[in-house]
């Protein structure tokens, strides 16, 4: 069974599930594109990526692409826990530069359904997190930007203290005041 809870940002949506479980284990379906169209998925699956994050406060992000290759992401948390996060940067939103985020984990299989035109990260919660992403366009580096995980302008609250972000995550600069969103 299926709950999709929306946010406090338009379009940004967490989704929960009751996995199947018997004695040989548990089974969960993590996509559907038939339920994902009543919350606003309907782009194909272009791409699927995996990460493996080893170390508690541990972040990954923020990231998005530009137009033309923005993409909508379902993100699940298949082992360990994440606070996972997107911030709204798109033109014109009332609710741009700002941030929700959920505890997703590999427990309860919840995920967020992200749209185009917010940038994503998490923090591993725990020692051994592993993510699985849908991604609804296929990666373009030429298109790819950041957005720095503690920027104070965003004020993302993380719960652990940040630990290894990568050398290009953590070279994205701060936002200034020209900064003004993305058209998805």
């Amino acid at each position: 069974m299926l709950v999709f809870r929306r946010t406090e940002l338009d379009g940004l949506v967490e989704i929960t599930r009751t996995p199947r479980e018997d004695a040989r284990g548990r089974f969960a379906r993590i996509f559907d594109s038939q339920d994902l169209l009543t919350v606003g998925w309907h782009w194909p699956v272009q791409q699927v990526n995996f990460s493996q994050t080893s170390g508690a406060g541990t972040v990954r992000g923020l990231h998005y692409q530009m137009p033309p290759s923005a993409e909508a992401k379902l993100v699940t948390c298949v082992r360990g826990e994440i606070w996972d996060v997107a911030v709204d940067i798109r033109t014109g939103s009332p609710t741009f530069l700002g941030w929700c985020a959920r505890t997703l984990g590999g427990a309860g299989l919840n995920s967020m359904l992200v749209p185009p035109g917010f940038a994503h990260g998490f923090q591993a919660l725990s020692d051994d997190v592993s993510v699985l992403y849908l991604h609804s366009a296929a990666y373009a580096p030429q298109d790819e930007r950041g957005l720095h995980a503690q920027d104070e302008r965003l004020g993302v609250t993380w719960p652990l203290p940040v630990r290894r972000l990568s050398e290009r995550d953590s070279s994205f600069p701060s936002l200034d005041r020209r900064f003004t969103g993305v058209t998805p």
